[in-house]
């Protein structure tokens, strides 16, 4: 098959479709041909040498696809040669085949398509494992979305309105804070021109944010705890900003406030399993009744991952760059 290998670690040029072995599925991991596969920042640290597949993991980029299931491994339940599928995926995504393990697969829902289905299986379970599993969002709470105009940040913003949250969320231009608020964004706030902190306070009447979904990390501490609400959860799902930062314990301890964080790949498979059964029952039946839609930038091909980072990069898209084979 051929695959996108990262030659060597560096920019999107270092990214190169190749002739690779195909997969072999091990027990309980079916094969899925890939029709569309979904990028993500984890991708592009991956390319940059900061953030190896785990043990066992295909080496080639890509968390997340679409496609038809060609081959069942050994103890494979529930499952059949045909089916059309999404998974989330430890790696390998960016590939015209990928083995991955049942517990991981989903089915494509209702009403959406093939390709677009490749854009659901790492946002929707990275807000399901971290949003509600972790940090319990429940309806009338009021969350703050940072990057809501990214892949994850545009689904976020989606599933806490649709369960009856109030949704702030932060983004660095007009154009995004508009395609924000068209999502369900109650408050949108420019991350360049505005106090995030000041204008979640102002909005809550000086209550501030239930739960914060952080893509930042060490530069957002400080406003993210001043930003919260008495008994508020701090989510941080990435540390795009840097990973050390000091925090006021004493803020912490009068908020009786929680700071929670998780990466989603590095869990074994029995833990994904458990986050994607949960996102399969909380989300699915959302998209199939239009409450969630997928949000897609772009879909380009395969052969073009080097450019598809290059835009990624640039972070002008809106949702998910897909490539497609």
């Amino acid at each position: 098959m051929r695959a996108v290998v990262i030659t060597h670690p560096g920019g999107p040029e270092v990214l190169s479709l190749e002739e690779v072995p195909d997969p072999v599925p091990g027990p309980g991991e079916v094969v899925i041909d890939v029709a569309a596969a979904g990028l993500n920042q984890a991708d592009v640290m991956q390319r940059q040498g900061f953030y190896p597949p785990p043990p066992g993991a295909p080496p080639y980029p890509g968390l997340e696809c679409s496609g038809r299931i060609s081959e069942l491994g050994p103890d494979v339940s529930g499952w059949q040669v045909g089916e059309e599928v999404c998974a989330l995926l430890a790696g390998g995504g960016y590939a015209e085949r990928v083995a991955v393990p049942q517990g991981q697969v989903m089915p494509i829902p209702d009403g959406v398509s093939l390709t677009d289905a490749a854009a659901f299986p790492e946002a929707a379970c990275t807000v399901q494992g971290t949003v509600y599993q972790q940090a319990r969002l429940s309806a009338g709470e009021t969350i703050l979305v940072h990057g809501g105009a990214g892949g994850i940040g545009s689904f976020a913003i989606q599933l806490a309105k649709a369960d009856g949250a109030v949704v702030a969320c932060t983004a660095g231009t007009p154009a995004k804070l508009e395609r924000c608020r068209q999502l369900g964004a109650d408050l949108a706030i420019s991350y360049t021109e505005q106090d995030f902190t000041a204008a979640v306070l102002d909005y809550t009447g000086g209550r501030g944010a239930d739960v914060i979904m952080d893509i930042m990390g060490a530069p957002y501490l400080a406003g993210n705890l001043a930003a919260l609400a008495t008994w508020g959860r701090l989510v941080v799902i990435s540390t795009r900003g840097g990973t050390r930062g000091e925090l006021d314990l004493g803020v912490l301890m009068m908020k009786r406030a929680t700071i929670f964080a998780a990466t989603l790949r590095a869990r074994p498979p029995a833990e994904k399993a458990e986050v994607v059964a949960a996102t399969r029952k909380h989300v699915w039946p959302l998209i199939e009744s239009g409450a969630i839609v997928p949000v897609i930038d772009r879909v380009m091909p395969m052969a073009e991952a080097a450019q598809a980072h290059r835009l990624l990069g640039e972070g002008t898209h809106v949702g998910k760059i897909l490539l497609v084979n």
